[in-house]
């Protein structure tokens, strides 16, 4: 147990936020501050055509223009200027304060784990591989308050154009028994549902094709339906204990269960549509909600509607150590989002690619202390 001296509030952000120094935060001199400042410059170069919005607890995006500015300057090839270790920690406080963020029920935060599949498939239907990855349906539109008919879900983001207007899209089961069929939808075919269905839980996989190729598919849209989880389905029903829930017990209790796959899966009615995407790197992830790639170990999905897109979060979770056998204490980028994430304290770490990736991210449920990096202007504006 580290001790904290008393919480000195950043009143003018948010009352979710503590002001901290860098020596309160465990474990922070000893961690890979470069790997972090690697995921950062990923997104100070994004934001040059496209910023990002800021978030509700009030970290404006426009506060982070002199960190971004500088990391643009350095080159992290074997060109001067570079950076090392310490002169990547150093970039952090001298741009940053940490703050303390509270979850909603005044308890710890928590951070759970995801990855990017890789998995075999087919660019055509064959007898092996019959479940189809689906692009996104001409007739699925966006849903707001200025289309939204009357007495529409306000929950729905997305609906299905029909000549009377727009109305609920079709939802999993209802897709899966061929609502959608003879569309010429299909991006590739996989020879497993339940790899299918993990797949749309991740939102994005690597397909190593049958006829050679390695490519990718992302998230393009989904019906808008709530996200109702399986291992909550499974746990709430005792078919698992929910202390027991995992991604790997969850395949475990499919494989043994084949007949009432879909019994359990179309509980969860909300279905991703994909499009495809080119692995231009294979040490890095998916582009995802923040448009740069993932980086695996230090790219973190938050709650987009309260914290901003390129934050810095330094997340200390001692209980989870899954990662590299010891306590998690890491410097992340906040540069994804997901429809489980919700809350201040709240994360989603993404573990990489393939098994070993998804073996780290299928067992990740811990509690977690959560620090953002708030540029040192809206501190000063506080005080």
């Amino acid at each position: 147990m580290h001790e904290r001296s008393a919480a000195r509030p950043v009143v003018s952000l948010s009352q979710a936020f503590s002001q901290k120094t860098f020596d309160e935060l465990p474990g922070w001199a000893e961690d890979d501050h470069l790997q972090a400042f690697a995921a950062f410059r990923r997104s100070a170069f994004h934001v040059l055509t496209r910023p990002y919005r800021s978030g509700a607890l009030g970290v404006d995006f426009s506060a982070f223009a002199q960190a971004y500015a500088e990391a643009r300057t350095v080159s992290l090839a074997n060109r001067l200027p570079s950076l090392d270790r310490k002169e990547a920690r150093d970039f952090f406080e001298r741009h940053f304060v940490p703050a303390h963020i509270r979850a909603e029920d005044g308890g710890a935060g928590l951070v759970t784990g995801f990855y990017e599949p890789v998995v075999e498939a087919s660019p055509v239907r064959t007898g092996r591989f019959v479940v189809p990855l689906l692009s996104r349906p001409a007739d699925l539109i966006d849903i707001d308050d200025a289309n939204r008919p009357s007495g529409m879900d306000p929950y729905l983001a997305f609906g299905r154009d029909t000549p009377d207007g727009p109305v609920e899209y079709f939802d999993r089961g209802e897709i899966e028994r061929g609502a959608l069929d003879g569309k010429a939808l299909e991006i590739a075919w996989l020879a497993d549902k339940v790899d299918a269905f993990f797949i749309h839980v991740q939102g994005s996989a690597r397909l190593k094709m049958t006829d050679g190729r390695l490519c990718r598919v992302t998230y393009a849209a989904k019906s808008g339906q709530r996200f109702t989880g399986a291992g909550k389905i499974l746990g709430a029903s005792g078919e698992i204990p929910l202390e027991k829930v995992t991604m790997q017990s969850i395949r475990a209790w499919f494989k043994a269960h084949p007949d009432r796959v879909d019994e359990i899966l179309w509980q969860n009615r909300s279905y991703i549509f994909f499009r495809e995407a080119a692995v231009d790197d294979r040490e890095l992830g998916p582009i995802a909600a923040a448009k740069v790639p993932l980086t695996p170990g230090r790219s973190v999905a938050v709650d987009r509607l309260l914290h901003t897109f390129g934050t810095p979060f330094y997340i200390d979770a001692p209980s989870l150590t899954a990662f590299d056998a010891k306590p998690f204490r890491r410097l992340m980028i906040a540069q994804d989002t997901g429809s489980a994430i919700t809350g201040p304290a709240r994360g989603d770490l993404f573990a990489g690619s393939g098994d070993a990736a998804g073996e780290i991210a299928g067992v990740v449920r811990n509690p977690a202390d959560f620090y953002a990096l708030i540029p040192r202007s809206l501190v000063g504006r506080a005080r």
